[in-house]
């Protein structure tokens, strides 16, 4: 199935024509039914996010550093077409692939995630993708390979400077090759039954649901497979605040946010928002924990 024949809204209003029956979805959602038309998604009792909140308050440094900067500034930006992504380094078949190409790799499927921002917010995102390790498989790791590097697309033509942004660019995330591969960490083309907008990372982005929100990397052009950890954007410019793990841990205190609770956007009222504990691993411990084990997460984090 070629990009082109995703894209418009229709099309993927009918998802039975390419979504899995079987989702995986840690929240026991029953696999929310793909009738064709079908809007309202099933999260296993948690309330999904409205569309307006995700695509209108996001973080997006390239594009503002308010949050409602990004859905302001980034509809102007046009992206690179065709699409591309350069995968390389500790690799045994390097390659460039457009995004046509990408979405030859795997089905895609509906996934429901919790997301927790650092500071102090959380949503419930229906996205569109498959597993990251899809297309790690493809350039086949070599036995070197121990983490992986991600960059996102830079056009100083119309993004922030890095000084007004105050973090430099282009933005860098890393994680370890065992967390990419893990089945939860999504390469992500859509959300809500539509393609990426520009502020939520169009075309395609990752979605990593146990790690705070700034690890889910946008607008990716460039992945890396590397020996040694890689630099990340918010670990430099802030190493105090910003580990390179960044897992959802409210044991581990932020030096500017508290990281024991959250507020659900779009839950509540505006005087008395719905506020929630935070749990370890964002509540996926049950599937990433093992990832960890012996590992001081207050030390790494």
């Amino acid at each position: 199935m070629r990009y082109s024949d995703v894209t418009p809204k229709e099309i993927y209003l009918n998802r039975r024509r390419f979504l899995t029956a079987a989702l995986a979805l840690p929240i026991p959602a029953a696999a929310a039914t793909l009738n064709a038309g079908k809007t309202a998604f099933n999260a296993g009792g948690e309330k999904i996010t409205s569309q307006k909140i995700v695509t209108t308050y996001n973080n997006f440094y390239e594009f503002g550093t308010g949050k409602d900067e990004p859905a302001q500034n980034a509809p102007k930006w046009k992206p690179i077409s065709p699409w591309t992504v350069r995968i390389e380094g500790e690799v045994a078949q390097p390659k460039t692939l457009d995004v046509d190409q990408i979405l030859k790799l795997a089905p895609l499927q509906e996934r429901i995630y919790r997301h927790r921002c650092v500071e102090g917010w959380s949503i419930v995102v229906p996205w569109i993708g498959f597993p990251l390790s899809a297309l790690l498989k493809q350039v086949q790791p070599t036995g070197k390979a121990k983490f992986v590097a991600f960059e996102s697309v830079y056009d100083p033509n119309i993004m922030l400077s890095p000084r007004k942004a105050g973090i430099q660019f282009p933005y860098v995330e890393g994680l370890r090759l065992d967390e990419a591969m893990h089945p939860l960490a999504l390469l992500t083309v859509g959300m809500y039954g539509e393609t990426l907008l520009n502020q939520n990372g169009a075309p395609i982005r990752l979605v990593i649901p146990w790690k705070y929100g700034f690890k889910s990397i946008k607008s990716v052009v460039r992945i890396r497979l590397l020996e040694k950890q890689p630099p990340t954007t918010w670990s430099t410019s802030w190493p105090a605040a910003y580990g390179f793990y960044s897992n959802v841990n409210p044991d581990h205190e932020h030096p500017r946010f508290s990281q024991r609770d959250e507020e659900r956007l779009g839950e509540g009222t505006l005087l008395k928002p719905k506020v929630i504990p935070t749990r370890m691993f964002n509540g996926y411990g049950d599937q990433v924990a093992k990832l960890y084990a012996g590992m001081n997460l207050d030390r790494n984090y």
